[in-house]
């Protein structure tokens, strides 16, 4: 299995946290909290159709809503790839910090 990019792993968790919430929108939504960042929508659909193409994600083509002008909304959920990748992303990131002090970061003066 490859290793996720910190995006992708950001997105992938995003999903995860929305459930049944994540669409386009709310996904940029949420990174933006995550990151403390805004990010463009434009930025984040490459990113969900190559964790779509990877098996990472399944998307779901939601009922049009008068609401939305009778448009639909593409859904977003993780699959089981999805889930181990982000698995292993913990892992990684664990044993990569593994042995490093948190005084090393302390704030300059």
């Amino acid at each position: 299995m490859r290793l996720l990019t910190r995006m992708e792993e950001i997105l992938l968790i995003s999903i995860w946290r929305l459930g049944d919430n994540a669409y386009g929108i709310t996904i940029r939504e949420e990174v933006d909290r995550v990151t403390g960042e805004e990010w463009p929508l434009g930025a984040v659909y490459p990113y969900l159709s190559r964790l779509h193409k990877g098996g990472y994600v399944r998307t779901i083509t939601s009922r049009s809503t008068p609401e939305r002008g009778g448009r639909h909304k593409i859904l977003y959920r993780l699959t089981g790839a999805g889930q181990e990748a982000l698995a292993e992303a913990r892992q990684v990131n664990q044993r990569t910090w593994d042995g490093v002090s948190v005084v090393a970061f302390r704030k300059p003066a």
